[in-house]
């Protein structure tokens, strides 16, 4: 699909949704962060075409299977969840796989690659985990910013 078919959704009419969700930094004690809650907010955007939870070595096997129970692709790694969200935000918009890229974090470290991101024409939706877990370098960077909590 062409850049205009990026902007302005697939053939069908619908736009592809990737979500990538930064499980150390959005499931913490101070956020009440709700998984469906997640799922429902990216596919307002679009046709959810990838939904995955990236968590570290420590996660517990009940936030793993809730997450399976929810349609995620949960990916667990040993070195930096940061370094692999990027990596696959990157290759989600090099690659042609959705026309909206939403990233539900706090963490600063995934600008560059929303703004890789929109460089290749997908719409980008930064979603923080609650008030005090905004990035405003995130939310600059995002052609459209949510945080949970605050969009009722």
């Amino acid at each position: 699909m062409g850049l205009l078919g990026r902007l302005f959704g697939s053939s069908a009419g619908e736009s592809r949704v990737a979500l990538l969700v930064d499980g150390p930094n959005v499931f913490r004690d101070e956020f009440d962060v709700d998984l469906d809650e997640l799922r429902a907010l990216a596919s307002e955007r679009g046709r959810l075409v990838t939904a995955r939870l990236y968590l570290d070595e420590h996660a517990t096997p009940g936030l793993i299977q809730a997450a399976e129970a929810r349609g995620f692709e949960v990916v667990t790694t040993s070195g930096d969840v940061d370094v692999r969200l990027a990596v696959d935000a990157t290759a989600v918009a090099a690659h042609d796989q959705a026309d909206t890229l939403a990233i539900a974090s706090r963490d600063t470290d995934f600008k560059p690659a929303l703004e890789r991101a929109a460089r290749e024409g997908l719409r980008t939706v930064a979603i923080a985990p609650g008030e005090y877990g905004r990035s405003d370098a995130l939310r600059n960077a995002a052609n459209e910013a949510i945080t949970l909590g605050d969009e009722a």
